[in-house]
C-alpha cells in the first residue's frame, strides 16, 4: 500500500499559522462545557467536537478552492491513499451510502480527476484511480489538512501523541472481527516519519 508523506513535494509551503487559521478558538461556552465533561457518552462528544472542528473549515475551503463537495474529495483522498480501489470499498471504509458514492464518483470521472476500469475476469469489478489533475486536488490540499491536525495536536508531547494514536488504533481495531483486523505488529508506527 502507497503511503502518503506527511509534506507533499511541490505542493508549496503554507503560511504559518495556517492550522490557527482554519481551527478559530472560541472561548468554551457552558453548554459546550457540559456536553464535553458532564455527558454519560463523554468520548464519543468530544470525539464528534473534535472532529466536526477539524472537517468543517477543510471540507468548507474543499468546496470553496475546487468545487468539490465532501463527498468527491474523500474519494480523491481515498484513491491518492490507495489508487486502483473500488467504490465499494471506499463505501466500506468511509460509511457514505454506496448510492453517494457513485454520483461523486460519476461526477468526478466527468470532471476529469478520476479514471474508472472494468476488470476483465469481473464486468461488475470497476477499479478507480487518480488522473493527473485528481492528484493535483489532492496535493494542493493535503497540507491544509496535515496542518490542521497538527494545530490540534499542539498541546501534546510527543509521547502523548503516540499514546493517543495507540489507544485510538486499539479502540478502531476491536470494532473488526478478530479474523480480518490487522494485528498491532501490522499497524504503522506513529513515531515513524513516514506516517
Amino acid at each position: 500500500m502507497e503511503r502518503v508523506e506527511r509534506r507533499v513535494e511541490g505542493a508549496g509551503e503554507l503560511p504559518d499559522g495556517v492550522g490557527a487559521e482554519l481551527l478559530s478558538r472560541q472561548r468554551l461556552d457552558a453548554f459546550t462545557h457540559t456536553r464535553l465533561w458532564k455527558n454519560p457518552c463523554g468520548f464519543a462528544a468530544r470525539f464528534n467536537y473534535l472532529a466536526l472542528r477539524y472537517n468543517q473549515p477543510l471540507y468548507g475551503w474543499v468546496e470553496e478552492r475546487f468545487g468539490l463537495a465532501r463527498v468527491e474529495f474523500v474519494v480523491i483522498y481515498s484513491l491518492a491513499l490507495h489508487d486502483g480501489i473500488t467504490a465499494s470499498e471506499i463505501a466500506s471504509s468511509t460509511a457514505f451510502p454506496k448510492n453517494t458514492l457513485s454520483r461523486a464518483v460519476n461526477r468526478l470521472i466527468k470532471l476529469g480527476h478520476v479514471r474508472r476500469r472494468t476488470d476483465a475476469g469481473d464486468r461488475r469489478q470497476q477499479f478507480l484511480s487518480l488522473t493527473a489533475s485528481g492528484r493535483a486536488v489532492f496535493e494542493e490540499a493535503l497540507p491544509r489538512f496535515v496542518a490542521l491536525e497538527e494545530e490540534m495536536l499542539a498541546p501534546l508531547s510527543l509521547v502523548e501523541r503516540e499514546t493517543l494514536s495507540t489507544l485510538l488504533a486499539r479502540v478502531v481495531l476491536a470494532m473488526f472481527d478478530a479474523e480480518d483486523a490487522p494485528q498491532a505488529s501490522e499497524l504503522p508506527d506513529p513515531a515513524s516519519k513516514e506516517n
